[in-house]
């Protein structure tokens, strides 16, 4: 019996369906299930003749599904590869599928939450920040079109990386090296963005105290950057940072409030309208 192998066609269109579908009819009870099932439709039509084979096949794939999209495209590549060894009679059932499915899109989420929201995007920003000195619209060209370059060729190979692996995928994600890779790049992530903060947020106080001759007594600016220069700006940072991480505040509401803190301090003469924050 000849072996049944995945058209280049159908992994294509199953790759194209996650990339551009992933979210489709998303919801808090469904998450990225439906987007599952687009994506893995070409395959099991491509491996399947009868419809009701294709019926039996796609059960498989009905259970909840949730990770980080980028990287877990890697489990979508993967689980078709799962599946090619499945139409050929292989010691590989649905329970197994859904098994890894089940065990690697927690840890694809927690990895691809670190390496894209909380490393790549804030180093693509920062970059596009510095070239849109002076209104320029480059950085905003520059991020547009990296990000989606990345994106696309980055989502094309996990996909067609995870479909080459198969099962042997999972101990390359979940691996100690894997998570020693992990660690160190989230080490140089954490670093720039320490970067970009420390270059972008610029907070100083206009607050001053005057003697009975309108001599200035104290300017707690200076007085500030005597003790510890850029103080505000770092006391700003780490306390945008307890707010979203520790008390899992949103960054709109995390805004909201600074918008607030800043309005109450030019009321109070605690910061100048004129000054850059």
């Amino acid at each position: 019996m000849e072996k049944k192998k995945i058209s280049k066609k159908a992994l294509s269109k199953s790759f194209k369906n996650w990339f551009y579908g992933n979210l489709t009819c998303f919801s808090q009870e469904h998450m990225q299930t439906f987007g599952y099932l687009c994506a893995m439709l070409p395959i099991i039509k491509d491996l399947y003749e009868t419809k009701e084979e294709q019926k039996e096949a796609m059960e498989t794939y009905k259970a909840f599904f949730n990770t980080e999209p980028q990287i877990g495209t890697l489990v979508v590549g993967m689980t078709a590869g799962l599946e090619e060894a499945r139409a050929n009679h292989e010691n590989i059932d649905g329970e197994m599928i859904n098994g890894i499915r089940a065990g690697l899109m927690g840890p694809l989420a927690g990895i691809g939450d670190s390496l894209i929201v909380g490393t790549l995007i804030p180093i693509l920003l920062g970059i596009g920040l510095g070239l849109s000195t002076g209104g320029s619209p480059l950085g905003a060209i520059f991020y547009i079109v990296v990000w989606n370059a990345l994106m696309i060729f980055g989502m094309r190979w996990a996909y067609y990386k995870g479909y080459a692996l198969g099962g042997k995928a999972v101990q390359m994600i979940v691996g100690d090296k894997a998570n020693a890779v992990r660690e160190s790049v989230i080490m140089v992530g954490t670093i720039v963005i320490g970067a970009v903060a420390a270059t972008w947020v610029n907070i100083n106080t206009s607050l001053k105290m005057y003697n009975s001759h309108g001599g200035v007594i104290i300017n707690l600016q200076k007085t500030l950057d005597g003790i510890f220069p850029k103080i505000l700006s770092a006391a700003a940072v780490i306390f945008a940072w307890w707010l979203m991480s520790k008390k899992k505040i949103s960054p709109t509401i995390v805004m909201l409030i600074f918008l607030i803190v800043a309005f109450v301090g030019v009321l109070l003469g605690f910061f100048n309208p004129g000054l850059s924050y």
